[in-house]
């Protein structure tokens, strides 16, 4: 029988022998609803799945290596992700359970769970970060999906209606919890108050319709459900780091 030793021995000459361009990584793209990419620690791609570049609009991923997220998203947007990156870098540590928004064509919102990982050299030096994005339905280590299957009516309804007035205790109602729980398992599993996921909703949807409109932000404010355009700023200033106004500068005329 083998020993240890040598079966390390074994695994690694074996390992040694992968093609580093067709190795395991070729099955992340059939991976259903994940996203994978890789940066380097300039924060430039270096890697992407399909369902990466799908999300981009980019049919091979030779256009996606040696791009940043400044060249797919507005500056301002990138400060957050780069953050995160930098952060990931420094600590050598991961980050999870990033939740994030984005907007399918329909206008409507998907939310999404990232985890970030550093990529070590051989030498143990961190010279990227890793990350995986799919859709926020199930949270690892969590109750096996338990929460979302309740949480599920109010997230369908905050879904379809978030640029309406909602009220949070109504959202609770839908799931047959009380006011007090459904904040509790809500806060649990997303990480943020009912009422703090749904600005954060609205925020995102006030990025996408400036990137894409030339919209009046008072009514854009009113359109999004928010009381006045003093408090649209307050929150957008708050998510954002900027101001609309400012934001639809740099959309219109980047640094």
């Amino acid at each position: 029988m083998n020993s240890n030793n040598d079966i390390q021995k074994r695994r690694k000459s074996w390992l040694n022998e992968i093609d580093p361009y067709r190795g395991f990584e070729q099955f992340f793209d059939y991976l259903p609803g994940v996203s994978i990419f890789a940066k380097d620690r300039d924060c430039v791609f270096m890697r992407g799945n399909k369902s990466f570049l799908q999300r981009f609009d980019l049919k091979e991923e030779s256009e996606l290596i040696g791009k940043t997220d400044h060249d797919f998203v507005p500056s301002v947007m990138v400060e957050h992700f780069r953050n995160h990156d930098l952060e990931v870098m420094a600590e050598a540590q991961p980050k999870l359970n990033i939740i994030e928004t984005f907007f399918n064509r329909q206008g409507l919102p998907d939310w999404f769970l990232t985890h970030k990982l550093p990529i070590f050299s051989k030498d143990n030096k961190v010279i990227g970060i890793m990350g995986i994005t799919k859709s926020h339905k199930v949270k690892e280590g969590f109750d096996g999906g338990h929460s979302y299957e309740r949480l599920a009516p109010a997230i369908e309804y905050l879904r379809a209606h978030f640029r309406e007035r909602i009220d949070i205790e109504e959202l609770a109602g839908l799931t047959s919890l009380s006011l007090r729980q459904f904040d509790r398992v809500f806060k649990e599993y997303y990480g943020l108050t009912p009422q703090k996921f749904l600005i954060k909703t609205r925020v995102q949807a006030a990025c996408e319709a400036l990137r894409r409109e030339d919209v009046d932000l008072a009514n854009l404010a009113i359109d999004l459900g928010f009381y006045d355009q003093s408090s649209f700023t307050l929150h957008f200033r708050r998510n954002m780091g900027i101001t609309p106004g400012k934001f639809r500068k740099e959309i219109i005329s980047p640094s």
